[in-house]
């Protein structure tokens, strides 16, 4: 218990440390405006560029600002797949605190060559916030094999009937579906085949479907999801899956890099930080050309 506790003092630490991090790199103000939508039954999406640590520091201060004020939302991540609940659950009764050890009991190959792709360091203090306020903590996402089948043979390779049915995906979204190839297709560059989009299309909506199913699921007290700015998006992303009451009760939040201006309508608000260093995307994409 000692250690479980020393390491959730660390993990505070570090929280804090990004926080500074973040001023120091010159983002936006860290107190919003609309950081008041954060309390009661709110479902609220807090978007994310996966790979820039000024974003997850400041979506960390909104959070522990709206604990720190009472607020008490299950924390849903995208992070983590949905067949391993069971694992965060197991983990959080044998080591209450410690958030370490629930990433490594509850994401496969955590630590390996061949690990899940998440930088860790920028949502285990997430993890630590859930354990140290007692509140759940949910695991978001359609695994990537569970995708690849839907890819590859549709709904049906992942979901019985009913579950189609639950899920809101034997209705009629032909116009989602198609706003859903065109965002992959600028995501990947243009390089993909297009006749892949449309299974590519219907995997990313089977991820949203199951996202908001699972907000649903957790909503009573207030919930929010830790996701891509694809998923928080109004129009197409998870809230595109919710009844109007449950819609009704959604605050999205996009937290965008500069020169990357949001779609119309899509968010209820807009954080815009400086763009992390990285290379160019598209560059292990395209082929090479030759000389």
């Amino acid at each position: 218990m000692k250690r479980s506790i020393a390491r959730g003092v660390f993990l505070l630490a570090l929280a804090a440390l990004l926080a500074a991090l973040c001023r120091a790199a010159g983002a936006e103000p860290a107190s919003f405006p609309w950081e008041d939508q954060l309390r009661g039954d709110a479902i609220v999406l807090l978007g994310e560029v996966h790979d820039n640590p000024v974003q997850h520091g400041l979506r960390l201060e909104v959070l522990r600002r709206a604990f720190e004020a009472g607020w008490r939302p299950a924390i849903a991540m995208e992070q983590f797949d949905r067949e391993h609940q069971s694992d965060i659950e197991r983990a959080r009764m044998e080591r209450p605190l410690d958030a370490n050890y629930l990433i490594e009991k509850a994401v496969p190959d955590h630590g390996k060559s061949t690990n899940d792709g998440w930088n860790w360091e920028y949502y285990r203090p997430f993890v630590a916030l859930a354990l140290q306020y007692d509140v759940p903590l949910l695991s978001a996402n359609l695994s990537r094999r569970d995708a690849q089948k839907i890819v590859q043979l549709g709904y049906s390779a992942v979901f019985d009937d009913s579950m189609v049915h639950r899920l809101g995906l034997d209705g009629e979204h032909s116009s989602l579906l198609l706003a859903q190839e065109k965002e992959i297709d600028v995501g990947h560059c243009d390089t993909l085949p297009k006749e892949l989009l449309p299974a590519m299309a219907r995997a990313q909506a089977a991820r949203d479907a199951v996202m908001a199913g699972i907000l649903r699921e957790h909503a009573a007290q207030g919930v929010v999801l830790l996701a891509g700015d694809s998923h928080a998006r109004r129009d197409i992303g998870v809230p595109s899956w919710f009844d109007p009451p449950t819609l009704a009760r959604v605050f999205a939040v996009a937290f965008l890099e500069r020169g990357d201006p949001p779609p119309p309508s899509a968010f209820d608000a807009v954080v815009t930080t400086e763009a992390a260093s990285r290379p160019d995307p598209c560059a292990t994409l395209r082929p090479r050309k030759k000389s």
